[in-house]
């Protein structure tokens, strides 16, 4: 009898883990800002963490993502990462970013994350990417990206980017992982430290050893210079072909609405490629003082990357210190958002503003604060509420009748 409880409980098991997504494991606490003192500090996802209490807004704040970086080197391209050496705060959060800066016929050379997927957003130019699949089948997919477009790689898998336009070309990546990690696939097999025993590359690559030498010195050179939240997945991917692409996320939207903000949202539902890779992004439009309201996100963590325009932004943290961290980010700058934790963005210029946001889940789910106590359908009993929020039971009431809009 025993055998059989324990035949039904392996076979749940397994069921339940099949549909595993990839990303960091969970938090426990509401952050964990990463310091280099092991003397005051507690070890988590390989950092040492300050006490919540000393943690201030700039552990969750990175600045400059908007500035060009260099591109002379061998493969035309500079990464430019955001993770958690350049914001500490990223720790345990399961989520980072990265600006890909190529000249005119640059690449990010075949690579991989071995902890993250990678959704990529084009900027500016024209991009030809593709990544490809594990043995047996090895297969490639490819497709050529325009300005606003979007694509998903796949975690572990080799993947690559080739400008193949005639101007400079921009693009940012999200990973599903607070240290995602890249292997530069020329530069570790070819350029390894110490090398690879001659014999073992020629005869895998079926290559003559003088070709083989030749091979060595110019990709170990050219590649010298490339640099690149659930549970992980036990497959390559988990959709059908061509389902890992979306346009469109250039394009300004109507933000007439009581919040003056649109958020368009590039998720699981718009991708089915990202099924299973932990990772998602968004588009956030504010009009001049507009705001994205004070809301969660119950499955994620953020990281928010502003394009155009000034923004105020927060975060509160859990009961019970409910602690307001705030910082005023201007173009190019960066910052985080932990899971689960109520935020806001407000555009404090006169002009609009544009912020893009990477999530760590395939489908973060959003709970704005005002629509989910005074807007449920059907409403909260107005005696719950008044009691709740120290308020007359006809501002209860008042306050319900208003709360009916969605920004998302």
């Amino acid at each position: 009898m025993k055998a059989v409880h324990f035949l039904v409980a392996s076979v749940f098991l397994a069921l339940a883990s099949s549909l595993a997504s990839a990303s960091d494991p969970s938090p426990l606490q509401d952050f964990c800002v990463a310091i280099n003192d092991t003397k005051n500090g507690v070890f988590v996802n390989g950092k040492f963490c300050k006490d919540p209490k000393l943690a201030t807004p700039k552990d969750f704040f990175f600045s400059g993502l908007n500035i060009p970086q260099k591109t002379s080197n061998p493969v035309g391209s500079t990464v430019t990462p955001v993770n958690v050496v350049q914001i500490l705060g990223l720790n345990t959060l399961g989520i980072s970013l990265a600006r890909i800066d190529y000249a005119p016929y640059g690449q990010n050379p075949p690579h991989t994350h071995p902890r993250a997927s990678e959704i990529l957003f084009v900027q500016e130019g024209t991009l030809y990417v593709g990544f490809v699949t594990s043995n047996p089948d090895n297969k490639l997919f490819t497709k050529v990206l325009h300005k606003g477009d979007v694509f998903v790689f796949p975690i572990g898998l080799i993947h690559f980017q080739f400008n193949i336009g005639k101007t400079n070309a921009v693009a940012f990546a999200a990973l599903s992982s607070q240290n995602p990690g890249v292997i530069t696939i020329a530069n570790a097999v070819f350029g390894s430290d110490p090398p690879i025993n001659p014999d073992v590359l020629a005869k895998a690559f079926q290559l003559d050893q003088n070709v083989f030498l030749v091979a060595f010195v110019v990709l170990a050179l050219a590649s010298s210079f490339a640099s690149a939240s659930d549970p992980s997945p036990l497959q390559d991917f988990c959709v059908a072909i061509d389902d890992y692409k979306s346009g469109g996320l250039n394009i300004p939207q109507n933000t007439s609405n009581p919040v003056a903000s649109t958020v368009t949202p590039i998720n699981v539902v718009q991708i089915p490629g990202l099924h299973t890779l932990g990772i998602s992004l968004a588009r956030i439009d504010y009009e001049p003082y507009g705001q994205n309201p004070p809301h969660t996100h119950p499955r994620a963590s953020e990281i928010l990357f502003v394009q155009e325009g000034t923004l105020y932004v927060g975060f509160v943290t859990s009961n019970p210190d409910n602690k307001l961290f705030t910082k005023v980010l201007n173009k190019g700058d960066v910052f985080v958002f932990p899971i689960g934790l109520i935020h806001f963005q407000f555009n404090i210029g006169k002009t609009n503003a544009v912020a893009f946001a990477a999530l760590s889940s395939q489908n973060p789910g959003v709970i704005t604060i005002a629509n989910a106590v005074f807007g449920s359908d059907p409403p909260i009993n107005p005696d719950v509420l008044a009691k709740a929020f120290q308020l007359d039971q006809n501002v209860v009431k008042s306050l319900q009748a208003k709360f009916w809009w969605d920004n998302n």
